[in-house]
C-alpha cells in the first residue's frame, strides 16, 4: 500500500496556514489548498483528506507534494503552463505585420482582414487577432501637419509660456472665428429617438445663409466673447477687437493668441493696435492652428449645438449661437494646459526628422 510522504508543521508555518485558510481576503482556491495542508500536517491520508474536504485524491497529493517542495509559498500561486501550441507559427504573424505596415493590396489604399486572410492563407479572425494584438488598425486613418514654421520653437514658447504662466494684472485671449456656419434646415422632420433606434435626419437639406462666429477665450476662467457676423474680412475682426477692447477693464493688459490668417495681419489692424498699446497679439506658428484653445470651444460648439441642430433661418441660428455661449458662461471651466514647451517640440522634430527619411 502507498504511503503519502508525512508533513510536520512548525508553530509557525501552522499559524500562517491557518490564517490563509480563515481569512476573508484569501482566495477561494488558496483557502483550499491550505486546508488541504493542515489536514495532511494531522497525519490525514490523501484518500481521507479527499473525502473530507470532497476534492478529488490527485488535488489533495498534488497540494501535499507542491508543499513539500516550495512550503507555503507554493500554494500561493498556480504553476506555469506551456500552454497550446500555436496555430499559426511565428514566421506567418512576422508576415501579416510586415505585409499590413510595408505593402498595400492590388487595387486598394490598405488591407482589409478579408484581403489579408486571402493573401496569408488564414482565416479573418485570425488576421484580426493578429493586428489586435499588435495594435494595427489599417482601416482608420488620422490627418496631420507638421509645422515648417521657421519661428515655430518662438512662437510655442511664447504661447505655452502663456498658458501655463499668465502675466499678472492681464488677461490672456484665445481668438479666432468659425467662418462659414450654415443655417440648414432638413427637408422632412427627424424621428426621434426610441429603444432600438437612433434619432434620425434626412440626409438632404435646405441652406438658409451662413455667418461667421468671432470668439475669445478667457484662459483663466473660461469665458467666451462671442460675435456673429456676416463676414470674416479684417473689418470684422476689428469690429470684434473694438468688443473686447469695450469688455475688458481699461486697466488691464490684454495678450491675444491667433493664427496666421491675413485678416489678423491687414494694414488696418496694424493701425489700430498701434493705438491701443494694451493689445499684445501672438501669433500661432503655421499649420499648429492646436495651440489655440479656443479651436476645443469651437469642436464644443459644433458637436453640441450645431451640427444635429435644425435652423429655419439665419436668425435662429445666430440666437442658437447666443444661446449656446450664454449657457457656457454660466458655469465656465478653464481649459487647463499642461504640456511644456519642450516636450512639445521634441515631438515636432521626431515627426520631422521621420518625414525627411
Amino acid at each position: 500500500m502507498r504511503v503519502a510522504p508525512a508533513i510536520v508543521l512548525s508553530d509557525e508555518i501552522r499559524l500562517r496556514l491557518e490564517k490563509l485558510a480563515r481569512g476573508r481576503s484569501t482566495s477561494v482556491r488558496i483557502a483550499q489548498r491550505s486546508r488541504i495542508v493542515l489536514l495532511a500536517g494531522k497525519g490525514l491520508e490523501n484518500k481521507q483528506i479527499a473525502l473530507q474536504m470532497k476534492v478529488a485524491p490527485r488535488m489533495a497529493a498534488l497540494w501535499r507534494k507542491r508543499f513539500l517542495a516550495l512550503g507555503v509559498d507554493g500554494l500561493l500561486k498556480d504553476a506555469s503552463r506551456p500552454g497550446r501550441t500555436p496555430s499559426i507559427s511565428a514566421q506567418t504573424v512576422t508576415q501579416v505585420i510586415e505585409k499590413t505596415t510595408l505593402s498595400k493590396p492590388a487595387n486598394a489604399t490598405h488591407w482589409s482582414r478579408s484581403t489579408m486572410a486571402r493573401e496569408a492563407g488564414i482565416s479573418e479572425s485570425s488576421v484580426g487577432r493578429i493586428w489586435r494584438s499588435h495594435g494595427l488598425k489599417p482601416h482608420r486613418v488620422a490627418s496631420f501637419k507638421v509645422s515648417n514654421d521657421p519661428l515655430f520653437a518662438d512662437k510655442l514658447e511664447a504661447i505655452v509660456g502663456l498658458y501655463l504662466n499668465p502675466p499678472e494684472h492681464a488677461l490672456v485671449l484665445s481668438a479666432d472665428e468659425k467662418s462659414q456656419i450654415q443655417a440648414l434646415d432638413r427637408t422632412q422632420p427627424g424621428l426621434p429617438l426610441k429603444k432600438g433606434r437612433c434619432q434620425t435626419m434626412t440626409h438632404d437639406y435646405k441652406r438658409n445663409g451662413t455667418t461667421t462666429l468671432f470668439a475669445a477665450l478667457d484662459v483663466a476662467n473660461g469665458e467666451v466673447f462671442g460675435l456673429c457676423q456676416e463676414k470674416h474680412r479684417h473689418q470684422e475682426w476689428l469690429k470684434f477687437l473694438r468688443k473686447i477692447d469695450q469688455t475688458v477693464p481699461a486697466e488691464k493688459e490684454i495678450h491675444l493668441i491667433c493664427d496666421n490668417y491675413s485678416t489678423h495681419k491687414h494694414e488696418k489692424v496694424q493701425r489700430w493696435l498701434e493705438k491701443h498699446k494694451r493689445f499684445h497679439l501672438y501669433f500661432t506658428p503655421t499649420s499648429a492652428s492646436w495651440l489655440n484653445m479656443v479651436e476645443r470651444f469651437f469642436r464644443d460648439i459644433t458637436q453640441n449645438r450645431i451640427r444635429r441642430g435644425v435652423f429655419q433661418d439665419l436668425e435662429q441660428l445666430i440666437t442658437a449661437i447666443g444661446d449656446y455661449i450664454d449657457g457656457h458662461n454660466q458655469n465656465p471651466k478653464p481649459l487647463i494646459w499642461t504640456a511644456k514647451a519642450t516636450d512639445i517640440l521634441e515631438k515636432v522634430t521626431r515627426a520631422q526628422a521621420a518625414l525627411n527619411k
